[in-house]
């Protein structure tokens, strides 16, 4: 196999050290892509002249919603089997660290995240925030909605960058072969899918400015909802499955997830762009 076709891939799963405390790209492109969205709905906030204090709390419901749902949803729905069924299982699901087989501990942090559960404890911890305070509900959603697709850009980077949620094998040019895991030439899964949240970033920044008014109508939060995850839908044809059960489905469980997410999108984008604002 001439290897001079593919991208051969084997960075460094640390982007710098200080001393003993290393970062890694991961938590990195995580920061970053959480950096950029507070940033993004800040300025919105501004924009619609939205007062500060009611921005101030957002970012650490927003965090918390995402971290927590993303966790318990890969737990859940990808690996019941080990976290649900040992109290060391339990333990790894809610706490960063893992049990070695002498009975000791190491800090190893979150290894397994889902974005489906992402998705859903981010939705969550939204409604949270309104009710406490006070805000339009489908104000919120809009607004997170159009800074959505610059944190799911890095996060899938950071994926990339730990050689995980790989590709099938293939035999493009633009295969990347992914050292750290086989030497196979497999679709870059993650860059299609960081390409396409970034464009989807750009296009909600685009229809923000053509049409601000759509903002409180639901319209954004649909299309972040239909876009994202029929996009995720069809990207995962080019993906290895991530457990062994998936193998027996006739789509997987990413594909599985995505369908009422799908459903919820196209329902609230279409609501929206008929102009019926729900507060």
């Amino acid at each position: 196999m001439n290897f001079e076709l593919f991208v051969l891939w084997n960075p460094s799963l640390e982007a710098f050290s200080i001393g003993p405390f290393a970062v890694r790209w991961y938590s990195l492109c995580w920061l970053i892509g959480l950096l950029l969205a507070y940033l993004m709905v800040r300025w919105l906030y501004i924009d619609q002249k939205i007062p500060q204090e009611k921005f101030e709390p957002l970012f650490v419901y927003c965090f918390i919603g995402i971290l927590v749902g993303a966790r318990l949803g890969h737990c859940l729905f990808y690996q019941p089997d080990y976290y649900l069924t040992s109290w060391h299982g339990f333990v790894e699901m809610l706490l960063p660290i893992h049990f070695t087989k002498d009975g000791s501990w190491q800090m190893v942090g979150y290894q397994g995240l889902a974005s489906h559960g992402g998705t859903a404890g981010l939705i969550l911890a939204l409604l949270l925030y309104v009710k406490r305070e006070k805000m339009p509900v489908w104000q919120v959603l809009d607004n997170i909605a159009i800074a959505t697709g610059i944190t799911a850009c890095f996060i899938r980077l950071g994926n990339l960058m730990n050689s995980e949620i790989i590709g099938r094998a293939t035999d493009v040019p633009w295969a990347f072969v992914f050292e750290r895991v086989d030497l196979l030439p497999r679709h870059p899964g993650q860059l299609y899918e960081a390409i396409a949240y970034a464009i989807y970033f750009l296009l909600c920044v685009l229809l923000y400015k053509k049409m601000p008014q759509k903002v409180g109508t639901g319209f954004f939060f649909g299309f972040c909802l239909a876009f994202i995850f029929t996009f995720r839908f069809f990207i995962e044809y080019t993906k290895e499955v991530q457990e062994a059960f998936e193998a027996s489905l006739p789509i997987d469980m990413g594909q599985i997830l995505s369908l009422p997410f799908i459903a919820i999108g196209f329902f609230f984008m279409a609501k929206g762009w008929k102009g019926n604002t729900t507060s």
